[in-house]
């Protein structure tokens, strides 16, 4: 054998040599990674891709009566960037900022003033295909994570008693805030692998399970909420009115069916809304409610012995004299009983009467029916209203206050005192939630006197009456009206006023109450009769409709069948 030949097998040997050498040396520092090592390995790869991340729980419906949406979650795609992982050229960044509807120098200011943050939103709760033509960009740096948008089916028509939550889904306003921790979910969590451009390629394990927020059954029926709706807003325009409110209450359990504003807002575009328009007015707005006070304080002179539907009042000429003070009518209305003082709605008889009743019983009929404090329906900011005590009161207090001056009301809180004349005069506690179970009723009135009044309210939509524009075809009505002289600095205005009525119907046994504010109307006309009837008479047809109860009064409905204008 050559010495050629020797040096090409020694090179041959030692070449094998160098390979297993190799091998043993690979295999031994596999066994060593995957014996020796592996706990320390398994935990540096987890560090690196094992991630926990937070399942989105959905917040609770809200519903109406009937079990319809008025507000819902709906999943949304939000996009985040982590700036330092970020790599993407200006054309990449023109396109997401296209895409998301950002300003590109705006996009390349937030990224450039967070380059220390891991985590940065570029745009929330965008739809899911608009997400996946940002994802499809294939841009290293920028996620989707999933969350939930509050969507509010009734729109402007329930702004004010759903309210809203904020880009975070909680609640802000109205019911979603009174009632936020029971609608709010409880977020999951679970265990992921993600791969290098961190999308999740496995799930490893369920940490906790999200827990869906609980769903929320409201007493408004959407139907007549929107009924009671039109009717406002188109009353409000065309008596160019500053605001309105309406109330319906089912009388038999103090559900709230109806409760509306002007103006309103739409929860769901919120862009430049001003605060004044998300008050609850029917809540949270005070004012004197005049007139419609008139029934209590006869319902406190019939409940005192000293006084029978046929006792005699005189108010020739129209004035009356306490202190220095004069009180007056809008004409000299003679001699009237009792169903002729709400008929004609006199103040003269009304401050004579007051006067002659026990201030304390006034007042514990009027606290009893729940003036001076808050219906407790639970809506935030919710005002009390005021009824001053009775020991502080004056002749011309006790006087004024039998007309409506003196205190303050809610709409609501109206609405919950006239229901106690309708329930016979028990007051049923207002609430804005479904009642599953008869709530506890309250005494205020006899039931003999509570329809001893209501009977002398029926007057008030007749012929001769202050609101025959009120009346409901087919239905006996009972109620008042009031037209307030709003208060101004040192008195009270002389043009400016309060239009109100409040009734129930079908009288013979009242199945809703219903009140009707209008604030400031400015058309030439401000009777409460005239401006705040005719949407009463409008809302409590269509809602009598509705809830298909049965007319009590068929010779009012034939009157009006054959004289489609109704009573002059």
């Amino acid at each position: 054998m050559s010495k050629q030949a020797n040096i090409s097998r020694m090179r041959r040997f030692v070449l094998i040599g160098l390979m297993l050498s190799g091998f043993a040396v690979l295999a031994g520092r596999s066994g060593q990674l995957q014996l020796l090592d592996h706990e320390f390995l398994q935990g540096q790869g987890d560090a690196r891709h094992l991630r926990v991340v937070q399942v989105a729980a959905h917040r609770g419906m809200i519903t109406d009566r009937n079990g319809e949406p008025l507000a819902i979650s709906t999943p949304v795609q939000s996009v985040w960037v982590n700036p330092q992982e970020l790599v993407a050229s200006s054309s990449d960044l023109a396109r997401v900022a296209r895409l998301l509807g950002l300003g590109v120098d705006r996009l390349q200011r937030l990224l450039g003033q967070r380059q220390d943050r891991e985590f940065v939103y570029l745009r929330r709760h965008i739809a899911p295909d608009r997400a996946q033509q940002v994802m499809a960009l294939d841009i290293p740096g920028v996620y989707l994570q999933q969350e939930y948008r509050r969507y509010y089916p009734a729109g402007e028509v329930a702004g004010h008693l759903v309210g809203f939550t904020n880009i975070d889904d909680a609640g802000q306003e109205g019911l979603e805030l009174a009632y936020d921790d029971w609608l709010s979910g409880e977020p999951g969590a679970k265990r992921v692998v993600k791969d290098g451009r961190r999308h999740s390629i496995e799930n490893v394990e369920n940490i906790r399970s999200a827990h869906p927020g609980k769903d929320l059954k409201l007493s408004i029926d959407r139907r007549i909420q929107y009924l009671a709706y039109r009717e406002l807003k188109a009353a409000v325009r065309q008596h160019h009115a500053r605001s309105g409110s309406v109330v319906v209450l089912d009388n038999r359990t103090g559900e709230v069916l109806a409760l509306v504003n002007q103006p309103s807002f739409n929860p769901n575009n919120r862009k430049g809304l001003k605060a004044s328009r998300l008050r609850n007015r029917a809540a949270t707005d005070v004012f004197e409610p005049g007139s419609t006070m008139k029934p209590f304080v006869i319902a406190t002179a019939l409940e005192s012995g000293r006084y029978t539907v046929n006792t005699r009042i005189n108010t020739s000429p129209g004035l009356f004299q306490v202190g220095v003070n004069t009180i007056r009518d809008m004409h000299d209305y003679g001699t009237l009983d009792l169903t002729g003082v709400i008929r004609k709605s006199s103040n003269v008889a009304a401050s004579k009467i007051a006067l002659a009743l026990e201030p304390k019983q006034v007042w514990q009929d009027l606290s009893g029916a729940g003036f001076g404090m808050a219906t407790a329906s639970g809506f935030p900011g919710e005002a009390d209203g005021y009824l001053a005590d009775y020991h502080r009161w004056r002749d011309i207090e006790r006087a004024t206050l039998a007309y409506g001056y003196g205190l303050s009301v809610t709409g609501m809180q109206l609405a919950q005192a006239y229901s106690v004349f309708a329930n016979d005069g028990y007051r049923v506690p207002v609430t804005l939630l479904q009642r599953e179970a008869p709530a506890q009723q309250q005494a205020v009135y006899s039931p003999r006197v509570a329809r001893a009044v209501r009977t002398m309210m029926e007057e008030v939509v007749k012929k001769g009456g202050t609101a025959p524009l009120a009346a409901v075809p087919g239905y006996r009505v009972a109620g008042k009206t009031g037209t307030v002289h709003k208060s101004v600095a040192g008195g009270y205005s002389d043009d400016r006023y309060l239009s109100v009525f409040a009734g129930m119907a079908p009288a013979s046994s009242p199945r809703l109450v219903t009140v009707v504010v209008i604030n400031e109307p400015r058309n030439g006309e401000h009777f409460g009769g005239k401006v705040a009837g005719p949407v009463f008479s409008s809302v409590m047809a269509g809602a009598l409709r509705l809830l298909n109860v049965t007319p009590d009064d068929a010779g009012l409905l034939q009157t009006r069948w054959h004289n489609p204008e109704g009573p002059a």
